[in-house]
């Protein structure tokens, strides 16, 4: 398995032997879905039914930390919260085939979220509620958090370190980390302190499917420690909406309005680790064909004042 291609040797066949290996009878269909961090694909079964394979890039997490995402979407899942929870073979969620470590889920499918009601926009809120109440529970020890170290230290330096980043443009792109680096300390400063909790992590549209029963959430693999807000912000396309889905979680939990002055700065640091993200991802031949904007100086440039801006928006 090679660091610079890690799936390069995940072929069709091996996936369908992994799955295979745990007494399921795969019937040779298989769908790569959208997925760059892991692979992830669609598998049918001889009795018509479907689960989905998530192949865990190598060396991003531990075991011990993904032991701690799947038990916590069991932990959810048992809950009757609608979170897709891993499948376990012999008690065991994380399994192994020729090298590589997978999962299976049964596939649960869905449509976009219709955010744009109100009504769907509480529903989902007093889901995250309850989500956050079982999140608050205890802690995970092995999964990090949501802090300027990972999402803008981190990354910051995989992009200083990349091809990607035109030689010219090296000074601007430090100062422009080191100004919006400043700007959220200063944010997180003003705040205070705020409880820490077991998040979805990145919880976006993508990752919250709709059905004709509702919503249910969708792949835990950045499930982190930080604020509640940060699995509300994405959702919310506006200040109405962050209003609606909090009016729907206050039915569940209370909700610390300081955090709402939090998400300039999670804003800001998830822009930061997106590039950075790219940057430290591009070796991987899935990334140049899904960001072909990132081998482009113009890009960068579009990034380094994007940092201004955020920086100026937290100022």
């Amino acid at each position: 398995m090679s660091a610079q291609a890690p799936y390069a040797t995940l072929s069709p066949d091996r996936v369908l032997d992994a799955v295979a290996a745990t007494g399921l009878q795969p019937d040779g269909r298989l769908l790569a879905l959208n997925s760059y961090e892991n692979r992830v694909y669609q598998i049918g079964l001889d009795d018509g039914t479907f689960v989905v394979a998530k192949f865990y890039r190598p060396q991003r997490w531990s075991d011990a930390a993904i032991a701690e995402e799947h038990a916590f979407a069991q932990e959810l899942a048992g809950a009757e919260l609608p979170v897709v929870a891993p499948l376990a073979f012999d008690g065991e969620t994380l399994l192994r085939h020729d090298g590589f470590r997978h999962a299976l889920y049964p596939r649960r499918g869905g449509r976009a979220p219709p955010l744009e009601s109100r009504e769907h926009l509480e529903w989902v809120g007093r889901l995250l509620a309850r989500m956050h109440h079982v999140g608050a529970r205890t802690s995970f020890a092995q999964r990090g958090a949501i802090d300027p170290e990972t999402f803008v230290a981190r990354p910051a330096q995989a992009v200083s370190h990349s091809s990607l980043l035109p030689a010219r443009l090296h000074d601007r792109y430090a100062r422009a980390v080191e100004t919006v680096a400043q700007a959220i300390a200063a944010r997180l400063d003003a705040v205070g302190p705020v409880a820490s909790i077991r998040l979805h992590g990145d919880c976006h549209p993508g990752n919250l499917l709709w059905t004709d029963a509702g919503p249910h959430f969708v792949d835990l693999d950045d499930a982190r420690m930080g604020p509640a807000v940060q699995d509300l912000w994405m959702l919310a396309a506006d200040e109405a909406a962050l209003d609606a889905l909090l009016e729907g979680y206050a039915q569940f939990r209370d909700f610390d309005p300081r955090e709402r002055a939090l998400i300039p700065a999670l804003r800001a640091m998830r822009q930061v680790h997106w590039a950075g993200w790219i940057a430290a991802r591009w070796h991987d031949p899935a990334f140049p064909a899904a960001f072909p904007f990132a081998a482009e100086p113009r890009w960068w440039e579009e990034h380094i004042d994007d940092l201004h801006e955020a920086a100026d928006a937290l100022a």
